[in-house]
């Protein structure tokens, strides 16, 4: 798994490559979580090259959306596609975060 975060706007913009599991998710958590202590609190997930996660990629995503929420925070994912929005439709995670078909949409919905 790669992760690039980059700054846009008030947005802090982490795209995601690769595969998510119990291997690399703890990676995904801890980089999410030094950049909340830095002072980022909206953060757009591009998973538009993920091609994998698994149930310990939803465990660190459902720490990160708790962490974020104590800091009125904001969890968006943009350009999920194939087995990986399969599970989150399965997961139920497309009813509890935002899901941007395209970076630009999840970007112009933050303002």
């Amino acid at each position: 798994m790669e992760i690039q975060v980059r700054k846009e706007g008030s947005a802090t913009i982490v795209a995601v490559s690769g595969k998510m599991d119990a291997v690399t998710a703890p990676d995904y958590e801890q980089r999410l979580r030094e950049l909340l202590d830095q002072g980022a609190k909206t953060f757009v997930n591009d998973f538009s090259n993920l091609v994998y996660i698994s149930s310990a990629g939803l465990r660190s995503i459902l720490a990160t959306a708790k962490a974020l929420k104590s800091q009125d925070g904001a969890l968006l994912f943009a350009g999920i596609k194939g087995p990986v929005k399969d599970v989150f439709e399965i997961s139920g995670f497309g009813s509890l975060f935002q899901l941007h078909d395209t970076l630009d949409s999840a970007l112009k919905s933050i303002g």
